[in-house]
């Protein structure tokens, strides 16, 4: 087991390309696009607060 070479590449591609059309591709990818943008805008998040407790402990205390 390795990494995927260029026939499967192009296997999975041609796959993609039967069973979803040429013009849903576009859409998959931007719908893709956005959730590996929130994804990391998450993972960002909570970077944050394990780095800065404190922060998140302040701003929890001005909502009361």
């Amino acid at each position: 087991m390795g990494s995927l070479g260029p026939m499967e590449i192009i296997l999975i591609v041609l796959v993609v390309l039967i069973f979803f059309g040429a013009k849903k591709i576009p859409e998959l990818a931007q719908g893709l696009g956005k959730g590996i943008k929130e994804f990391r805008k998450g993972m960002k998040d909570v970077q944050e607060e394990i780095t800065n407790p404190a922060k998140e402990e302040k701003r929890d205390e001005t909502k009361k």
